[in-house]
Formats: structure tokens, sequence, C-alpha cells
């Protein structure tokens, strides 16, 4: 029985990989798990404050505008598309942000793309603000529609809002580092 057991223990162990050799071969590769954290205080910053909004309103705009039908206003498309291009745009910069992907991209201009993301998005979004205020006109009042679209109107100046905040704040923090380099 004893005998038994110390096979089956060589058995499993003998099937089992080396963890060192595994981290060898990641570590070859650039990949460790110190690369993979995410930078918990960036949620807490203005940065990151201003992200999360712009993901929130802006994802209220667009489902808010989605569960109505916008045959009537063919421009809710266009305003439905700003919203969701610059919410996936916004997601994704969020996510690089959160994983310092910019720090280990060191290359690419992030001040300038964080820039240029949110001074379109706020171009687009005022545009997406009065497509919305200009088809409250063609709703009736207290009807579903009418809410849903007054609703997303309030949504996309809150989202450009933030993408203005953010901007500036973008701008300065560029300034600073451009007028120190």
């Amino acid at each position: 029985m004893a005998v038994d057991l110390e096979s089956r223990a060589d058995i499993s162990s003998s099937s089992r990989f080396d963890r060192n050799s595994r981290n060898s071969i990641l570590e070859s590769l650039g990949v460790t798990h110190s690369k993979m954290a995410f930078d918990r205080n960036f949620i807490r910053s203005a940065s990151g404050l201003f992200l999360t909004g712009e993901m929130v309103f802006g994802l209220l705009m667009w489902t808010l505008i989605g569960g109505t039908d916008c045959s009537h206003v063919p421009l809710l498309w266009w305003a439905m598309f700003i919203s969701i291009i610059h919410w996936v745009l916004t997601f994704i910069f969020f996510l690089s942000y959160l994983t310092r992907a910019q720090s280990r991209i060191p290359t690419v201009p992030w001040n300038i793309l964080d820039i240029s993301l949110n001074a379109s998005g706020t171009l687009l979004y005022l545009c997406a603000v009065g497509i919305g205020v200009m088809s409250l006109h063609r709703a009736i009042r207290g009807r579903y529609y009418f809410n849903s679209w007054l609703a997303s109107t309030i949504f996309a100046s809150l989202a450009m809002l933030c993408y203005a905040a953010s901007t500036v704040q973008n701008f300065k923090s560029w300034r600073s580092k451009s007028e120190n380099s």
C-alpha cells in the first residue's frame, strides 16, 4: 500500500510542470505578472473620474436612443453612432490607463491622443446634443420617445461636459510637462 502511494506521488509530480521554467518562459517573452497589474489610484483621480463619467453617460445615451424607433429622425442614428464610437474608444483608453499601458509603450504620444479623443468627443457630443434637442420637436411630450430622447439629450450634455473637462485637464497636464522639459 505504501508503494502505491509513493508511485502515485511520483506520477502526479511528474505530470505537473515546473513552475520555475514556465515563469522563465514568460519572462523571456517579456510578460510577467507585475506588468499585468492595474493602477487602483487611477480610478480615484480626476482623469479616471472623467473617463468613467464619459463611459457611463455615453452608454446611457446610446441605449436610450437605441431603445426607440429612430426612423422618424434619421439624425438620431448619427448621434448614436457618435456615442458608440466614442464609448468604445474611451473604454480602450480607460483600460490602457488602468493597466498602465502608457508607461509600457512610451513611443505613443498618449497626451496628444487623449487630447484629440476628448476634443473630438466634446465637439461631436455638442452636435449630438443639438440633434437631441431638434428631435424633441418631432416627439409628443409625455410619450415614451419624448422621455427617452430628452434623457438621452441630458446624458449627451453630461458626457460632453466630461469630455470638455477631460480635454482641459489633459491640455494643462501636457502643457506643464512640455514647459518642464
